[in-house]
């Protein structure tokens, strides 16, 4: 899978898979230290990271003006050693509002390391290699989560404050590892200053981009409803036993892991990039309605269905990510591939905030109407990206 990318993409890749390892460790155990160890309550851990959310969607273009002013390099390492301190800074946190205020800043570093990250895979990969290199590293990223949390496991089991605290310093040491695989053995992608580069307000000015981030976001909420949505609706709604949560899960990392690079061939362009985002809307349709089918039967029928239900999702989750990554590499125009990149993870961001509350009180509560709804939400938004993405046919001229 890497023999034939370069030594940068490499160790960019090496660099990610020491970053998820200690994300894996802190989404495993970052809520119950919050609550247990600290004292906060569901409530306020709720709300902080509501606060949190908000800023870093604010932050993220911005900043990701700052990556391309800056450099990717630079800016990416500069936001890593802020996330490293943030991290540190949690161990410390007695009240609310000492939680809020560092998740906020924890929030506006992660919004501009993904800008940063996005410029540099461009800088760094080929063209016709970036959406490759955002596959790969996608994969990598799930084993790297998948072997963080399962490391937590000890510390879960633990259940005590000091060790808690250790596992956030060592979350903390993996940033400053990966800066310092970025900072040394990297080649610096060159910085664009202000009077030789595009305008830092050119992404949100850029309609046609900021509607296709609206679309993406939408089709984004697939994260909530792997996450949220079906293990309520098969816990709540269905015969299945509840053990077919986690298969659907690992079949949703498993599928990932050995189907995103392939998946994602053919989107480096624009016009495999948009049908990309068309196909997503529809597999993501048709998971809805595979699920709203499972309330009505039993049995192995029922395992079936959620099994195709499943298979379907993780195609369309697929898709949906190889047709935004090659979008928003494609539509960004020289110089501005930081804010455009953050300016993309905005529609994510958005995504996260909505996803929770449209899956649980319209999909899961209302049942099969509410999984018709959201099915035509998510194929409105699919069948949408091509029209807005691709450029519209020049007009025949008359003859003379």
């Amino acid at each position: 899978m890497t023999s034939s990318l370069s030594p940068a993409v490499r160790r960019l890749i090496a660099a990610t898979l020491v970053n998820t390892l200690g994300n894996g460790v802190y989404a495993a155990v970052g809520a119950l230290y919050l609550t247990r160890a600290v004292g906060l309550s569901v409530g306020h851990v709720g709300v902080g990271l509501t606060i949190a959310a908000l800023v870093g969607l604010v932050a993220s273009t911005p900043l990701g003006v700052v990556a391309d002013r800056l450099g990717p390099n630079r800016a990416y390492v500069g936001f890593l050693l802020l996330q490293a301190v943030t991290m540190t800074a949690l161990t410390q946190v007695r009240s609310f509002g000492w939680y809020v205020a560092v998740a906020a800043v924890t929030a506006i570093a992660d919004s501009g390391q993904r800008g940063a990250k996005g410029a540099l895979i461009a800088g760094v990969a080929p063209a016709d290699q970036r959406v490759r290199t955002r596959a790969i590293l996608r994969v990598v990223t799930n084993i790297g989560m998948a072997v963080g949390m399962a490391a937590a496991g000890v510390v879960l089991a633990v259940d005590r404050r000091e060790v808690y605290v250790v596992a956030l310093l060592a979350n903390a040491a993996t940033y400053v590892v990966t800066a310092g695989l970025v900072r040394f053995g990297m080649p610096a992608v060159a910085r664009v200053p202000a009077a030789a580069g595009p305008s830092g307000l050119t992404a949100v000015r850029d309609r046609r981009f900021l509607v296709f981030v609206g679309l993406d976001g939408v089709l984004s909420m697939h994260g909530a409803l792997a996450q949220i949505g079906i293990p309520l609706w098969v816990a709540t709604a269905t015969d299945a036993p509840r053990w077919m949560i986690s298969v659907l899960l690992v079949l949703n990392s498993a599928a990932v892991i050995l189907l995103q690079v392939r998946i994602s061939r053919g989107t480096e362009r624009l016009t495999g990039a948009a049908r990309a985002g068309r196909r997503a809307g529809v597999l993501l349709a048709i998971t809805c309605l595979v699920l709203a089918l499972s309330d009505a039967t039993s049995g192995a029928v029922t395992i079936g269905l959620l099994i195709a239900a499943a298979l379907a999702h993780v195609l369309g989750e697929m898709l949906q990510s190889a047709g935004g990554w090659g979008i928003s590499f494609e539509l960004a125009p020289p110089g501005a591939q930081g804010q455009y990149q953050g300016a993309y993870a905005m529609g994510h961001q958005i995504g996260d905030l909505v996803a929770p509350l449209l899956i649980t009180t319209v999909a899961v509560s209302w049942g099969w109407p509410g999984w018709l709804l959201t099915a035509g939400v998510f194929l409105v938004a699919g069948l949408f990206v091509p029209v807005v993405v691709q450029e519209p046919e020049p007009a025949m001229q008359p003859a003379v």
